[in-house]
């Protein structure tokens, strides 16, 4: 018997450096493996990745800017680039480039965003994304979101 999911899809934010891997890489790809992950609460928030979750992609560095979404197709595993178990990866594929990027400062700007852990703690590079947050970005960038 196929056990079904009990909550509803999630939501969250993964931090990437353009210059070396975009979501252009990644859309290229088809499918690739999220690693480099170091930072112990933002593995544990990729342990929490459940298939077919959504993954806003956000571009670091000058552009600070969320640009894309990508869908989780395996859930955590470790890295095999490492020796330390604890170490993990997780499989995303692009689901669909935003029609307008969403700079940090226009999420700094906006008081709905004031706990989000985007703007306390930004060297966090995976984080949960409230509904409400997922919503709002997609209305920012001018694109719906598709499920």
């Amino acid at each position: 018997m196929k056990r079904e999911r009990m909550i509803a899809m999630a939501y969250w934010l993964a931090k990437t450096e353009p210059n070396c891997y975009s979501y252009a890489d990644l859309a290229r790809l088809s499918r690739d493996r999220w690693d480099g992950v170091r930072n112990f609460k933002a593995l544990k928030y990729m342990r929490a990745m459940e298939l077919g979750d959504l993954v806003f992609i956000y571009h670091t560095g000058k552009e600070k800017a969320i640009v894309g979404v990508a869908e989780v197709v395996a859930t955590a595993y470790p890295d095999p680039e490492e020796q330390d178990p604890r170490y993990i990866v997780v499989d995303v594929s692009p689901r669909y480039p935003l029609d307008r990027p969403v700079t940090l400062k226009e999420i700094k700007a906006n008081p709905v965003f004031g706990a989000w852990e985007l703007v306390h703690q930004p060297r966090l590079s995976v984080m949960p994304v409230s509904e409400e947050h997922w919503t709002l970005i997609h209305h920012m960038a001018k694109t719906d979101p598709v499920t």
